[in-house]
């Protein structure tokens, strides 16, 4: 549980606290001591007896306690818990990454991360400010497979992604890009989803391989559910680079079927958008974020726990406390 403590009315509680901090300090200045004048004080005096003053501090720090804690008390002290948020509305997406061979490649000589590693690590930023709506993860190269189904954990999935690796989990995933069945694998993601928006984020840097769906029977099939789609084309037109240990950085031809992606957004009422070098991707998951904003109706987002029963309870404890010490024991001493 995340918390953090505070004060409802912290004003309230520094104007006490120096209120009282002034009344001690006055005392101490021009507090002069009652002397009362006793028969038997030559007595006392012979017999080397002397008043204790034991007492006297005793009560004066239970009595000085006693007053701070209503001060603070004042303030009404507060544990906040971050992590106690009530139920809201969110939109249920799901992110349909290529993991094929070519995502290997990177685009930017000056940024040497893959496809793969730039995807990976905006994919996490873009989870990170969805905290209220349902993720789940699709991944498709040789095969389309459902690696995390519709979740608010967001702690598992960003564990999935983060070891997402080109070739798992079997090697032969990286030689095809099956597009259209990782369409249809997230498409059926969502097919149960009773939120009001779904949406689909597709990120690939290559085209249909022989073999795949017809990508027209996929579109079909996202159209009757109701999907809205994101395309992310990754990858410029002149392809990328791989890195050679003799030879260095050389060129690598992939195909983008930007056309292809353009409709399937389009038919969708969603977006395509390309990605030629590792920052615009960040720039499109911004987009992508602020197009799916929703406005919550709640105000009430943190639990409250307040403490003014217990630190009453110590109040009464020491008063009683103080009561007794000055009925019994020291009126028998």
């Amino acid at each position: 549980m995340t918390t953090f403590f505070q004060f409802a009315y912290p004003k309230a509680c520094l104007t006490s606290l120096i209120i009282l901090l002034g009344v001690i300090a006055l005392r101490y200045i021009w507090y002069n001591p009652t002397i009362f004048l006793y028969p038997l004080t030559s007595f006392l005096k012979k017999k080397n007896l002397q008043a204790s003053f034991l007492p006297t501090k005793f009560f004066f720090v239970i009595r000085t306690t006693s007053l701070i804690l209503m001060a603070i008390l004042i303030g009404k002290p507060q544990f906040v818990d971050l992590k106690s948020k009530i139920t809201v509305e969110g939109i249920d997406i799901v992110l349909a990454l290529d993991v094929s061979g070519s995502m290997n490649c990177f685009d930017d000589q000056n940024d040497r991360r893959s496809r793969l590693e730039v995807a990976k690590a905006e994919a996490l930023n873009f989870i990170e400010k969805r905290q209220n709506d349902a993720i789940g993860l699709v991944i498709f190269g040789r095969y389309a497979i459902a690696r995390c189904p519709l979740t608010l954990d967001k702690n598992i999935l960003n564990d999935i992604i983060s070891k997402l690796e080109i070739g798992q989990p079997s090697q032969d995933m990286a030689q095809a890009t099956m597009l259209s069945q990782g369409l249809v694998t997230s498409v059926r993601r969502l097919q149960a989803s009773k939120s009001k928006s779904k949406i689909i984020v597709l990120l690939t840097d290559g085209e249909p391989s022989p073999g795949d769906l017809d990508p027209k029977d996929a579109l079909q099939i996202a159209k009757e559910i109701g999907v809205k789609i994101y395309t992310i084309g990754i990858g410029g037109d002149e392809g990328g680079f791989n890195t050679d240990p003799i030879f260095g950085a050389y060129r690598v031809r992939a195909p983008l079927n930007k056309e292809l992606l353009k409709k399937i957004a389009k038919e969708t009422n969603g977006q395509f958008f390309e990605a030629k070098k590792p920052k615009d991707l960040k720039t499109i998951y911004e987009t992508i974020d602020k197009l799916e904003k929703r406005s919550y109706e709640t105000e009430i987002y943190n639990k409250y726990h307040d403490y003014f029963m217990p630190i009453l309870w110590w109040i009464i404890t020491l008063t009683c406390i103080e009561l007794f010490m000055a009925t019994w024991i020291w009126f028998i001493i």
